[in-house]
């Protein structure tokens, strides 16, 4: 039976691949690197820290890879509070409610940074529904590595038989597959060329999604 939910935030609870592509193409251009769209997508699910890490790698960068994460966490900060296009996915909230009213363990496990990951959970008002939030900027190991799912199922104090994960990018998928919890793969139209050939299953959108379908998807694997 579903016992906990293990939600990814950006993209799959609030639309801020508007915002992260905005800030990161300010910081590349501040340091005058042509990141391409290929590239650029690859990232999808990294932790900013190790996406920097990668920059200073392939372009030879003299800047430190925390100088690049303060840039782009400098731009993405003023967008946060400048730009209109932040906004909830469509059928989230009403999802994450459903999930909450039927005594389910929701946990954020997202590879964004704590601060981020708070000032969305304020500005949504998410806190209540939530039991624990996690970081990948705070893990050793960034996602497509299971760390971040295999902690989060342990703060929800439930098997990983008993969880489900929800994610939009391939490096999420990975992870989810890793760390041998259920997938449920999101194909967002904001994670464009995702690969979601390890998810259990994937959907379009939360219309037609609920505890009761998820529940069902999950004791039909556990039954094989």
């Amino acid at each position: 039976m579903l016992k906990a939910v293990l939600f990814d935030m950006d993209g799959v609870i609030v639309d801020t691949e508007p915002l992260h592509h905005k800030a990161y193409h300010a910081m590349f251009k501040e340091v005058d690197i042509p990141v391409s769209k290929e590239q650029y997508q690859a990232y999808t699910g990294q932790s900013t820290i190790n996406i920097c890490k990668d920059l200073c790698e392939k372009f030879s960068l003299s800047e430190a890879p925390e100088t690049l994460m303060a840039l782009k966490r400098k731009h993405f900060k003023t967008l946060f509070t400048t730009d209109d296009e932040l906004k909830l996915i469509t059928g989230v909230e009403k999802l994450i409610v459903d999930f909450y009213e039927n005594d389910t363990t929701l946990i954020l496990a997202s590879s964004a940074s704590m601060a981020t990951i708070n000032a969305v959970f304020d500005r949504f008002d998410l806190n209540k529904y939530f039991k624990g939030k996690l970081s990948g900027a705070d893990l050793e190991a960034s996602k497509p590595h299971p760390e971040i799912f295999e902690k989060a199922a342990e703060t929800a104090q439930t098997p990983k038989q008993n969880c489900i994960v929800i994610e939009d990018s391939t490096n999420g998928v990975k992870a989810a597959h890793a760390a041998g919890i259920y997938c449920v793969g999101y194909n967002s139209l904001n994670s464009k060329n995702q690969d979601y050939r390890l998810a259990n299953t994937v959907i379009e959108n939360f219309h037609n999604f609920s505890f009761h379908h998820a529940n069902k998807l999950l004791k039909n694997l556990n039954d094989l």
